[in-house]
């Protein structure tokens, strides 16, 4: 069961947790949480504020989130919960300004010390939560992720080395479980071989469930959100979204990568690999059923399951005669983003021009420079991508037709349909997107 960060934002949230691991307490849980609220975001603002030379305001900056942990314990533990959750507490601020002081005087690797500092936010809720649990009569146990998930020394975005992770996991977890005892970890971290933190990046606290959930042959993996499942379309641009009951692997990594915020792709990977169900969840209405992730969904009725969008996103074309009938000419592009390290996400191509989008232009100053070697390039800013998903999409003749007859009068920029079965995407101007999905979610849902 993994808990993201609006679930644990505040005491109420956090006794609704605690009731929903009790009511599963029969099923041998395994508790994985996300950092409070807003904390994450705090901490990486204290690390950006020491590494300027200002490590004072930097832990200044963190009282107001260590008084919101406090303050949870107050309200929902007794006395000797609250006594040690604070001695936890304290630990946590004198290594947290520590840490920050390293950060300014740059003592350590940056890339290091951030994810030291990152992950209390995940170390504090994990340890609260595991006494408010007991608070409840449950017989939690908080198992400290570092010593469960092992990782390479990528910080910011580490890869778990799995065979280490999966003993681990069993050596640790499976003897507690036999016990009654229910673990409560933090997500998104991990350490490295070296013993050092690291932090799993985007989707860490998902990916840290699916995993733990992979090392046991869970029954499911639930994944509580805000949310009550995997919907239709975002419920700010269509107030009647609904949710989807039923979602297969591919269908989601689909809807995650293209702009869904319930999954992301690379946190299903180990259910894929091991045929666990991932079910989503509403923290906030435990009763419903939500969406459940399965190897194979089937079709619904008009093929599409779900609609999802990226917006800020930018289209680059090269344009070469040098591509006509020749070879190499699509390697030494790709290469030119694997140096920067740049994720394309949508690629059309012609016999002498590309057309690719980015969501992430960072780099993209230098990416063109070095395109301009291989030919005539174009920018263009402020673009969306849109993303239609469901089973058997490439094999339904006519939909596109259907799609695309519904937007006759709004511009595509670039289309991809046909490298999965599952998915077509298109490229739209940035200020058409809502009414693109609105009359999308209309046409096909309505």
């Amino acid at each position: 069961m993994k808990f993201g960060g609006t679930s644990v934002q505040n005491a109420e949230a956090f006794a609704r947790v605690a009731g929903i691991v009790g009511s599963q307490k029969d099923l041998s849980p395994i508790v994985v949480t996300s950092a409070m609220a807003k904390v994450t975001d705090a901490l990486i603002y204290a690390f950006e504020t020491a590494k300027k030379g200002d490590s004072q305001t930097a832990f200044t900056s963190l009282n107001q989130h260590f008084e919101r942990h406090a303050q949870v314990s107050q309200n929902l533990t007794g006395e000797e919960q609250q006594k040690s959750f604070l001695i936890e507490l304290n630990l946590a601020r004198e290594e947290l300004s520590n840490l920050l002081l390293r950060a300014e005087r740059r003592s350590l690797p940056l890339s290091m010390l951030k994810d030291a500092i990152i992950s209390y936010g995940e170390q504090l809720s994990s340890r609260l939560l595991t006494e408010v649990c007991k608070a409840k009569n449950l017989n939690a146990r908080q198992i400290d992720a570092r010593r469960l998930i092992v990782t390479d020394e990528e910080y910011g975005a580490a890869t778990p080395i799995w065979n280490e992770t999966e003993n681990l996991i069993k050596l640790e977890l499976e003897l507690l479980i036999e016990a009654g005892e229910i673990p409560i970890l933090g997500g998104f971290i991990a350490a490295s071989q070296s013993g050092e933190t690291t932090t799993l990046g985007r989707g860490g606290s998902d990916y840290s469930a699916a995993l733990i959930g992979a090392a046991l042959q869970a029954r499911e993996i639930q994944i509580w959100t805000d949310v009550t499942g995997v919907l239709t379309c975002d419920p700010r641009i269509c107030a009647d979204a609904r949710t989807i009951t039923v979602l297969s692997y591919e269908e989601a990594a689909e809807l995650a990568y293209f702009g869904a915020k319930v999954l992301h792709p690379k946190t299903i990977q180990p259910a894929v690999d091991f045929a666990i169900p991932v079910r989503v969840c509403n923290s906030h209405a435990p009763g419903e059923k939500g969406t459940m992730v399965l190897r194979e969904s089937g079709e619904a009725p008009n093929k599409i399951k779900s609609i999802a969008h990226k917006i800020g996103i930018t289209i680059v074309r090269i344009s070469s005669a040098r591509m006509l009938g020749s070879y190499g000419f699509m390697s030494a592009l790709f290469q030119v983003f694997e140096r920067y390290r740049t994720v394309i996400d949508v690629i059309s191509t012609s016999e002498v021009s590309v057309a690719l989008t980015l969501d992430n232009t960072a780099s993209l100053e230098n990416i063109v420079n070095e395109l301009k070697r291989l030919g005539e390039v174009e920018v263009e800013s402020n673009f969306a991508v849109v993303c239609v998903v469901g089973e058997g999409l490439r094999e339904s003749s006519g939909l596109a037709a259907k799609i695309f007859s519904t937007l006759e009068d709004i511009n595509i920029s670039l289309i991809s349909h046909g490298a999965s079965s599952v998915n077509m995407t298109f490229v739209v101007k940035e200020t058409n997107v809502g009414e693109v999905i609105s009359r999308l979610h209309s046409e096909f849902f309505n």
